[in-house]
């Protein structure tokens, strides 16, 4: 469980200055998030060949972004995602969700991916059992964003009960690759960025 509180802000704050121009969803803070952790934890960012027997990680991440379709689900490819901006990322997930619900994505944009995203948006849940995109060995399903009262401790020490905008942030891995201690550790590691959100602006 993610406290997005800040985060949605500071979205919210630079979407403001945009005017008519792309705006930012969740999705392409959540990928600058994720190719900064990711260096700490290689294993994520790999696919598993598993007649050959053979787990091949890589450097640069190429993020899959699960996209529904009239044809069905398709994984458009952000390539080297590690090296985008979130405005880039924002443009590059419209252009290519455009694409594959138009049906004129190209075989290079649908395939290559190293580790997959999936998100219902506002349809989905509080929780969520995303299934892996193989043969990768991990997906990461945020879950849809929702106001609660939580506890907060105040300036003179006490605690209050304030709203927060909270989001469940859900994986699944190959256990057979990934280990679940490494696993949490990765999420625990993209909730402290998400939970302070300026980190996201540097290098």
């Amino acid at each position: 469980e993610i406290d997005v509180t800040r985060l949605e802000e500071m979205r919210e704050q630079l979407n403001a200055s945009r005017g008519e121009k792309l705006r930012l969803t969740m999705l392409p803070l959540l990928i600058v998030a994720i190719c900064k952790i990711l260096p700490e934890f290689p294993m994520l960012n790999a696919r598993f060949d598993d007649k050959a027997g053979i787990v091949t990680r890589y450097g640069s991440v190429h993020m899959g972004i699960a996209t529904q379709t009239d044809a069905g689900l398709m994984v458009p490819v952000i390539h080297d995602a590690q090296d985008r901006n979130m405005w880039q990322l924002a443009s590059d997930i419209r252009r290519l969700a455009e694409a594959a619900r138009a049906g004129k994505a190209k075989s290079g944009e649908l395939s290559g991916s190293t580790l997959t995203l999936t998100s219902l948006g506002n349809l989905g849940g509080i929780a969520t059992t995303p299934v892996i995109n193989r043969p990768e060995v991990a997906i990461i399903g945020p879950n849809r964003v929702i106001e609660r009262p939580i506890f907060a401790t105040n300036p003179f020490g006490g605690r209050d009960i304030v709203a927060a905008k909270l989001m469940n942030l859900s994986i699944s891995c190959d256990h057979r690759v990934v280990d679940g201690w490494d696993a949490a550790s990765f999420v625990q590691a993209v909730r402290r960025l998400l939970e302070t959100p300026v980190l996201l602006l540097g290098d």
